[in-house]
């Protein structure tokens, strides 16, 4: 029934002549939180707010609109999906946020963990290496005012190192190794989690910490992701 009971709220009040859209949206974002999220264990009260301002519909194709508040994962074109929500929250719950932290992400996708991450830190600074996603990503994210967002078409192997370093790091795409120039972009102190592994095979989120210089790998939960890209 979690799997299911964001949607069937969006849809119910979807049809509901007497509702309005966006009250139909709101609830559909309420449940998504509550059945998906709080229940699953996030605490975070920045994660779970930021996860229900964010109108996650607004970042998966129209003909997938209906679905955008169940739990799992979606394509947005290109071989590129839209995270599981539970996920989301779960990466942005371990970075440990502040609201004066830098965050570096990398693979925009749609720009919805971008949008998530602007309501809670001052700054995001995404890549995507599609130019068709990274261009409406942009677009996407001016249009809904995160104007605390700034998104590059690029490679992101490299990072963003005119702009490092970083308070925390997001990797939304699985690589078979944590890039070097993430970690020397990492703030001491900082927070970085990742997919590592196969794209063929099950993946393990890790979180890496810098602490005086020092790197520390634990290995959070079993996933799947879409494979860490590079140019050619």
């Amino acid at each position: 029934m979690k799997r299911t009971g964001a949607i069937l709220a969006l849809l119910l009040l979807l049809t509901a002549p007497s509702a309005p859209a966006d009250d139909a949206e709101r609830a559909a974002r309420d449940a998504m939180v509550r059945t998906q999220i709080a229940d699953r264990g996030i605490r975070d009260p920045d994660t779970l707010a930021a996860m229900r301002a964010v109108p996650r519909h607004r970042f998966v194709p129209p003909d997938l609109a209906a679905s955008a508040y169940a739990d799992q994962p979606l394509p947005i074109g290109y071989g590129q999906t839209i995270s599981q929500p539970y996920i989301v929250a779960v990466m942005t719950e371990t970075l440990r946020l502040k609201p004066g932290h830098k965050v570096l992400e990398i693979g925009a996708g749609s720009g919805y963990q971008a949008a998530v991450l602007a309501r809670i830190v001052r700054e995001v600074f995404t890549i995507e290496i599609v130019p068709e996603l990274g261009n409406a990503a942009r677009e996407r994210l001016r249009t809904l005012g995160c104007r605390n967002v700034r998104v590059r078409v690029a490679d992101g192997y490299d990072g963003w190192p005119e702009e490092a370093p970083f308070d925390a790091i997001v990797v939304t795409a699985a690589a078979d190794h944590i890039p070097p120039p993430l970690i020397r972009q990492l703030r001491d102190g900082g927070r970085m989690v990742i997919p590592v592994g196969s794209p063929f095979f099950v993946q393990t989120l890790m979180l890496v910490e810098k602490d005086r210089g020092k790197i520390r790998t634990t290995s959070l939960m079993p996933v799947r992701f879409v494979p860490f890209t590079r140019r050619r």
